[in-house]
């Protein structure tokens, strides 16, 4: 992957194309990619089908949010540096603005009974989208691992450190890249990845103060130190943004992250809903430039690199520990978001969600907005709501 067809394409019609999937891009990373593909491969063939599979899988093995890298990398590919920073912010920007829109609605002093009632029945859903989620991912990692015996202990790791240590998960997820690296590499025996766990617990404590510092620390670890991006962002935030630094309760959390599932654009734009809640305006927008600055600081150093990126034998054996303790974290995501729930209806609406998105397998948007419904229903009729 070269830069080949720099300013080929002239950033206007980056601009246009990058915010239209921006605003429009319901659905997560698998709507985005498949959004990109149709615009870039399909429509106006300035990449061909090979080149994009190649981008998918060189920003799949970096941390952070890999449908923004390969939003920005395409940008960059076509335009050029400037161009990386255009569509990139296109793509960024609507979902920030629209969730920092709604978490002034949700996060407000006194919202409407019914707002509270829509976002205590979506959030009351999370849990269930959580574990959807994570099997979708685990069924294929799992299929094109030759080490079945280490990819289980990988994610049974990432399940325990989401489930138990989330705000200190990315030593979890860093540590079982390594090990995987050093036993890939001869360093570490195949079979002593066991006694690694006694490692993985935190080594430091956080940050006390709570201030616009601690809102940028929870920010950079979602940004620039996780791997699996979605879902895995949750337990990094959830221990810090209720229990470390009391930014919002467990209810509110539970609202944000399914914000961050509804609306159009990139599934980290949810940390802009943590910082609205520490610290307003300002904090959802220090918390969505520290989240996002890594992804366009890895596409803009070293987008030139992909290509020996992605065949890289230690990134991909990196990749092979992180991954799956990434899926894991996802899966283990539903143990807090589940123990948020303080309402018998809101546990039914949990059930009925697990149905129709593992079952039925409705679309996760569409389950949210429907629980939201069903949560407005039941607290105009009474039902007791979380604040």
């Amino acid at each position: 992957m070269t830069d080949s067809a720099a300013e080929a394409v002239p950033l206007r019609t980056i601009a246009l194309n990058w915010s239209r999937i921006g605003v429009t891009g319901f659905g997560g990373p698998p709507t985005h990619i498949a959004l990109l593909r149709r615009l870039v491969v399909d429509e106006r063939g300035w990449i061909d089908p090979r080149e994009f599979e190649d981008a998918v899988a060189a920003c799949n093995l970096l941390p952070g949010p890999a449908s923004t890298q390969l939003a920005i990398f395409l940008a960059r590919r076509l335009g050029g540096p400037r161009a990386a920073v255009v569509g990139g912010l296109g793509f960024i920007v609507p979902a920030v603005i629209l969730v920092t829109a709604l978490s002034a609605l949700f996060f407000g002093a006194a919202p409407p009974l019914w707002i509270r009632g829509a976002g205590a029945g979506a959030g009351a859903a999370v849990a269930a989208v959580a574990i959807r989620a994570g099997i979708d991912l685990a069924r294929p990692s799992l299929g094109r691992t030759p080490h079945r015996g280490r990819w289980l202990i990988y994610l049974a790791l990432g399940l325990a450190g989401a489930a138990t240590i989330g705000p200190y998960l990315v030593l979890v997820l860093l540590a079982c890249g390594l090990i995987e690296l050093g036993v890939e590499r001869g360093l570490v025996p195949s079979g002593g990845a066991h006694g690694w766990a006694p490692v993985l617990a935190p080594a430091v404590a956080a940050a006390s103060t709570g201030g616009m510092a601690a809102v940028a620390w929870v920010a950079f670890k979602v940004g620039a130190l996780s791997y699996g991006g979605g879902f895995v962002i949750i337990p990094l935030m959830q221990g810090d943004a209720v229990h470390t630094y009391h930014w919002m309760t467990s209810a509110q959390f539970l609202d944000a992250v399914a914000l961050g599932q509804v609306t159009p654009g990139p599934v980290v734009a949810t940390v802009a809903a943590v910082g609205y809640a520490a610290r307003g305006v300002g904090g959802a927008a220090v918390a969505a430039a520290v989240a996002f600055a890594p992804s366009f600081a890895f596409v803009l150093i070293g987008g030139g690199h992909f290509d020996r990126i992605r065949t890289s034998p230690r990134a991909q054996a990196f990749l092979a520990g992180a991954g799956p303790a990434a899926i894991g974290a996802i899966l283990g995501a539903a143990i807090p978001l589940a123990g948020a729930l303080r309402e018998s209806w809101e546990f039914a609406v949990l059930a009925a969600a697990a149905v129709v998105l593992l079952a039925a397998r409705w679309g996760i948007v569409g389950t949210l907005l429907g629980a939201g419904v069903v949560g407005t229903v039941a607290a105009l009729a009474g039902a007791p709501v979380p604040r």
